[in-house]
């Protein structure tokens, strides 16, 4: 149980389904990785400011907790390993900054964190694919 938690998902796709799986995670996790969390890294005074408006109780635990779900989980989804638990922090992460940041913005403003949300929700359920680091722990 705890393999497929760490590293299940969906095996034995075609050769254009898992191009296409591996091409949107690398894509998306470099993108998270380095567009988005390295310049949260360290977490800097506006940062843990913000998580502390936002009512978390260790503000800069918090903000450390969404700088490393943004990089370390974009390294993690890029390379396909620990895929569905790097998902699911990116996908939490997204809610706080859809629901804590960008509540009263337009759309245009939300648009990257609803779908970085739905990426990370994507593989959060259907895993890495084939050709990834997960594959190679995956016991089918």
């Amino acid at each position: 149980m705890l393999n497929k938690i760490l590293f299940g998902g969906e095996a034995g796709m075609s050769f254009a389904g898992n191009a296409g799986i591996t091409l949107l995670r690398i894509f998306s996790g470099v993108a998270m990785a380095f567009g988005h969390g390295a310049s949260k890294l360290p977490p800097g005074e506006g940062l843990i400011e913000r998580a502390g408006q936002m009512g978390f109780p260790a503000p800069a635990l918090f903000a450390w907790a969404a700088a490393l779900s943004e990089f370390g989980g974009g390294i993690l989804l890029a390379i396909g390993f620990l895929t569905r638990i790097s998902s699911f922090f990116i996908a939490v992460t997204m809610i706080v900054a859809l629901v804590g940041v960008h509540a009263a913005d337009p759309f245009a403003a939300q648009e990257k964190a609803f779908l970085y949300l739905f990426i990370g929700l994507g593989f959060l359920l259907a895993g890495s694919g084939d050709w990834s680091v997960d594959s190679y722990f995956r016991k089918d």
